[in-house]
């Protein structure tokens, strides 16, 4: 009877722990990363539920009543923090990442409390033009579609007023002057359908489900960062659950179905992580591309292995891969991607896989070391079809081009906080990248066989390697509680034209009260002209020769002034003035409108820019406004505004708008969360967000010109002077979520409308050679999203 009793009470008990969640988390020092012990973590409203973390910095909240949480940390000698606006469900743990900072001062009567929220950078050298962000926001976000890089559209100082391609636009610049980075190496850009060089695409390949919090950083970038001009999208992978296996099923529009498991690996505290997904949007008609169907899928892994003696390695990986054949039959007037005269196959994939060790070196110190291998590889074949619908209709092949980038990347990072006002970060990334591009085109090429067709030529031909070294140090310095200085050196050396330069990072923080603060930033940065473009031929007494390899690396200064304050509780204002300075930006030898500053507007690069010269010019200048309210009491709120010019100067001087100066974007999102049933364990999502911009500048087309070449000639001398029509859409999203009150599973399901209004909004204007007409053609119009998960 004794037996029976206790089995039901143990029945009982385990049923009660059912219905409710689990917080877990990893506390650490904010400067040396080094897990602290014996830190008190207390959940907030709720009586006797507080953990101490373990030897390794861990912790665990059992019996977590499900919905909205806040956890109050305490550490004598570091600042307490709180962590709002922790989402709760039964279906899966919610593990925390918190690294707190040891307080200035020894005083003990002196207490600063802070949110270890989104206001301050993963990255502790970051100070100036950063945005944390983390996979509840891409989740929870109207018009994102899964896809972390319509995110940070979202922030200040980001255009992405394109409904079908995510390319990233920062202050004007060329989304080709962005860095991608997974877990502290750069890799290939990880999207979809993506083409040499390029990095964007109409998809993502990265599973936000697989990402912890990262940074998104705009300029003036901490001295770690380099061989970039405009952005940095520095990425995290998290671990799986290191103590319960966990799984996640699920189906929506852009990313497809998916599945994901994770759970305990090893004996040594490790876990495993692995997703992958299978692309849908094709099959419902919102994919842009007619009749066509696009195929993508892609999987994502981080396996950690636990710590040991030796330290702890992880292996991580990403890899994407999408093919689409566009068919001429199919093709309709208003496609945005094919037409009736073509038929057009691609293929595009790509993978990065990398290998990382840690290990401490003191007790306040540690190495980091990542060997990692990447590849994209990316096929266009296009066959013209000529005298449709006639007897004398016939098909040449008119483009070919293979493209693969292999990459090996070695990064080494020290850091040692040498005291708490003290710390010291420095390493070397070296990338040997092994080359071979290939396009055959019959674009805008003679007719030196008289046949009556261009000929099918050779635009580049390159298979060789080259490399990249970039060594560099900083340091972080707390002047005083009030002032933060950080300052590094960059090195950059790149082999192609033997050029090495070194780069002045500098930023301060002061903080004027516990709700004002504020921060000047000054960067130097340098970035290779694009490949496509570097390696291009140019026929020279009937040899191939590469006139473009001498480019010089193209300079960018960044100057940053910015100043936050904190409204009310949870509620942020940011306001950021810049300007940036380019300088050594390809132009040609003889008086044009043409710049390399001016690439990365189109799917692909120009094909016939030879014999270029390091002349080039540009600047942008703007003002960003950002007014933040972080979720709490149920609801959401951001308001982000970006008013700015971006102009750039060719070989003829003359001063222009670039192709990415909408002038302003203005960005205002909203939501609220009600919790509904007996037992509140339901909770209701409704999300809203609106989006405006200025038009994108281009150039006027020469319709004569076209007609009697049979091609798009664009009027050069005047160059980006017209101006579409300003972009507006609403996006409208709602969402409920079950949690089962006896089992560890939740299901969450979505609906949502994007373009509300149906607002036509323009993709481009563009030659049309079958009508000898100039065509209007729009984005996508209104479309239905929606989504499904279950975590079990």
């Amino acid at each position: 009877m004794k037996n029976v009793l206790l089995a039901f009470c143990l029945l009982i008990g385990l049923n009660v722990f059912s219905q409710n969640g689990i917080i877990k988390g990893k506390i650490t020092d904010k400067l040396s990363e080094k897990p602290l012990q014996g830190v008190s973590v207390v959940l907030v409203n709720v009586e006797n539920n507080a953990a101490i973390t373990d030897v390794n910095g861990n912790f665990t909240l059992q019996n977590v009543p499900i919905g909205r949480q806040i956890i109050d940390i305490n550490f004598a000698g570091y600042e307490n923090s709180s962590v709002p606006n922790i989402d709760v469900t039964t279906g899966k743990d919610v593990f925390l990442s918190i690294a707190l900072t040891e307080t200035f001062t020894t005083l003990q009567e002196v207490v600063i409390t802070s949110d270890n929220g989104k206001i301050k950078a993963i990255n502790k050298m970051a100070a100036v033009s950063t945005r944390q962000f983390s996979v509840e926001e891409v989740n929870r976000y109207a018009g994102g579609r899964s896809d972390v890089a319509r995110l940070v559209a979202n922030f200040a100082g980001v255009s992405a007023a394109n409904d079908s391609r995510n390319d990233i636009v920062v202050r004007g610049n060329s989304p080709s002057g962005m860095l991608w980075r997974i877990e502290g190496i750069p890799v290939p850009s990880p999207n979809h359908f993506s083409t040499l060089g390029t990095t964007g695409s109409p998809v993502s390949a990265l599973n936000p489900n697989m990402l912890a919090n990262s940074d998104f950083l705009t300029s003036a970038f901490p001295a770690e960062y380099g061989n970039a001009i405009s952005g940095v999208f520095d990425l995290s992978f998290r671990k799986g659950n290191k103590d319960d296996y966990e799984f996640t099923a699920g189906v929506g529009a852009y990313p497809g179905v998916e599945f994901m498991a994770e759970g305990p690996m090893g004996k040594n505290q490790g876990s495993f992580l692995v997703a992958g997904r299978y692309g849908i949007a094709g099959y419902l008609g919102g994919s842009g591309t007619g009749a066509a169907i696009p195929n993508y899928n892609d999987v994502s892994f981080n396996l950690d292995f636990g710590k040991s003696k030796l330290g702890n390695c992880t292996l991580f990986g990403i890899a994407g891969f999408s093919n689409i054949e566009f068919l001429g039959k199919d093709a309709s007037d208003d496609d945005l991607f094919s037409a009736k005269d073509a038929n057009q196959k691609l293929n595009s994939d790509f993978y990065a896989i990398g290998l990382t060790h840690k290990i401490s070196t003191g007790n306040n110190s540690f190495l980091k070391t990542t060997i990692g291998t990447s590849n994209s590889l990316n096929s266009y074949e296009e066959d013209r079809l000529f005298d449709i619908g006639t007897p004398t209709e016939n098909k040449i092949r008119y483009t070919e081009s293979d493209n693969t980038e292999n990459r090996i990347t070695i990064s080494s990072l020290f850091n040692s906080k040498i005291n708490k006002n003290v710390t010291f970060r420095g390493g070397v990334l070296f990338e040997f990248f092994d080359i071979n591009f290939n396009l055959l085109d019959r674009f805008k090429q003679t007719d030196a066989n008289g046949d009556g067709f261009e000929d099918l030529n050779t635009i580049y031909k390159t298979k060789g390697d080259y490399t990249i070294l970039q060594p560099y140090a900083q340091v972080q310095i707390r002047l005083s509680e009030k002032f933060t200085f950080n300052g590094g050196l960059h090195g950059q050396s790149f082999s192609v034209n033997n050029q090495f330069v070194i780069e002045q990072r500098t930023s301060v923080t002061y903080k004027v009260n516990n709700n004002n603060s504020v921060n000047l930033g000054y960067g130097l940065h340098h970035q290779n002209v694009p490949a496509p473009i570097l390696f291009q031929n140019e026929i020279i007494g009937g040899n191939l020769v590469q006139t473009n390899k001498n480019l010089k690396l193209v300079q960018s200064q960044h100057y940053v002034l910015g100043y936050d304050v904190k409204l009310a509780d949870k509620w942020r204002g940011k306001a950021e003035i810049y300007y940036q300075s380019i300088r050594n930006a390809g132009v040609e030898d003889f008086a044009s409108s043409y710049s390399t500053l001016t690439e990365g507007s189109d799917f692909g690069y120009s094909t016939d820019k030879t014999s270029l010269v390091s002349n080039g010019k540009g600047n942008n200048i703007g003002l960003e406004l950002t007014i933040e309210k972080f979720f709490s009491k149920g609801y959401h709120a951001l308001l982000t505004t970006s008013f700015f010019e971006s102009k750039y100067k060719g070989s003829d001087g003359i001063e222009r708008n670039s192709p990415f100066n909408n002038k302003y974007v203005i960005n205002a999102l909203g939501g609220k969360e009600f919790t509904i049933g007996k037992s509140k364990r339901t909770v209701l999502s409704l999300d809203g967000k609106i989006t405006t911009s200025g038009g994108r500048f281009y150039s006027p087309i020469d319709l004569m010109a076209s007609q009697n070449a049979g091609y798009q000639i664009n009027d050069e001398a005047n160059a980006y002077s017209q101006q579409y029509d300003a972009y507006f859409r609403l996006d409208l999203r709602t969402g409920i979520k079950f949690n089962s009150k006896k089992r560890k599973q939740s299901h969450i399901f979505y609906c949502e409308i994007q373009n509300v209004t149906n607002n036509k909004n323009i993709f481009v204007s563009r030659y049309n050679r079958l009508t000898n007409q100039v065509n209007r053609i729009d984005q996508i119009g209104l479309f239905p999203d929606f989504g499904y998960k279950f975590q079990f």
